[in-house]
């Protein structure tokens, strides 16, 4: 599980990965709106606490830069204690909102709220164009047909599915295939299981794919069809 925090105080945001490391939680911590946006991109945090008040814009501007792109869930952590300043980041789609100073063991327990909350919010199973990817009673189908996923490509159709439409760099995948303990993968074996996965779910006779590349970025989740 990686957590962002978008904080300048950088005393506070070493504090706060000190609090929480204990739940065996990985951290990348940013100072302003641009060095969020740009990790955000290479690593696709699991969640967000952030700032309102940062050196080179507002975290208003980053939560709602996120919103456009996926669904992470968002903890404002801020000194604005105005009501006004909570009603907007609710509206803007923070999923709560923390005022300055705070309690350690408050955020904590808030923060596993969240996650527990996004675990049971993931869907398990996926039926369209004939397929059906049934995750919790591992069934894989292609009209009517079983496709034998190894566990490597199971867990790299799911980081997809759930991240239609989203560009997801080589350093992300290969970082966050395996996150269970299981074998670690370099690049190259990266592209073997992404070429293995695509030639098992395309159709070759309709001329459509799933996983495109994106080139000098990473792969995106998205139906093509040839000619189109």
């Amino acid at each position: 599980m990686l957590i962002q925090i978008v904080e300048d105080d950088r005393a506070l945001s070493d504090g706060i990965v000190l609090a929480l490391g204990e739940q065996g939680t990985e951290f990348v911590q940013c100072t302003g709106v641009k060095s969020a946006e740009k990790v955000y991109r290479e690593q696709s945090p699991d969640l967000i606490i952030l700032d309102i008040n940062l050196p080179d814009g507002s975290g208003y501007d980053y939560l709602k830069w996120v919103r456009s792109r996926a669904d992470t869930p968002v903890l404002m952590l801020t000194a604005n204690d105005m009501e006004m300043d909570e009603v907007m980041g609710l509206s803007l789609g923070a999923d709560d909102y923390m005022t300055k100073p705070f309690s350690l063991a408050v955020l904590r327990a808030r923060i596993r709220v969240l996650l527990r909350r996004q675990q049971k919010a993931r869907p398990e199973r996926f039926e369209f164009d004939g397929f059906i990817f049934d995750f919790g009673g591992l069934i894989f189908e292609k009209r009517g047909q079983e496709i034998s996923l190894s566990k490597n490509e199971q867990r790299l159709l799911r980081l997809f599915l759930e991240n239609e439409g989203r560009v997801l760099t080589r350093s992300v995948l290969v970082d966050r295939l395996w996150t269970d303990g299981a074998e670690y993968v370099d690049e190259n074996a990266l592209s073997v299981t992404i070429n293995r996965l695509r030639g098992k779910l395309e159709d070759k006779r309709e001329g459509i794919t799933y996983i495109q590349t994106v080139y000098g970025q990473g792969y995106v989740w998205r139906r093509e069809r040839a000619g189109e």
